[in-house]
């Protein structure tokens, strides 16, 4: 089983016992999560896709930790002016565990 949930406005294709990296998320190491925007579910050959949502599905997760991502670099350079920018971004981001999927 498996389902197919939004959070931080991207997508996720998540099962039972996944670990994924989401957009920071304001809870605690250790603290329960349900997450309710799930857009499919799909059991072996039973897909339930929701319309935008799947009605009474639920995500359970555990917040395994609060972490930075990987630096990324910008730059810009605009010739034979010496002009020249760098900058970096370390993007906040909350690690899940997905605990269960279930359709009420």
């Amino acid at each position: 089983m498996y389902a197919i949930i939004e959070t931080g406005g991207k997508q996720f294709r998540v099962a039972a016992n996944d670990t994924i990296n989401v957009e920071q998320i304001e809870a605690k190491a250790g603290d329960k999560l349900t997450l309710e925007k799930v857009l499919l579910v799909a059991d072996g050959d039973a897909v339930t896709v929701g319309k935008p949502t799947v009605s009474g599905a639920k995500v359970a997760a555990t917040v395994l930790s609060q972490r930075r991502g990987t630096r990324v670099r910008a730059e810009k350079f605009k010739r034979r002016t010496g002009e020249y920018h760098r900058h970096g971004h370390r993007q906040y981001l909350t690690t899940l565990k997905i605990e269960g999927i279930s359709l009420a």
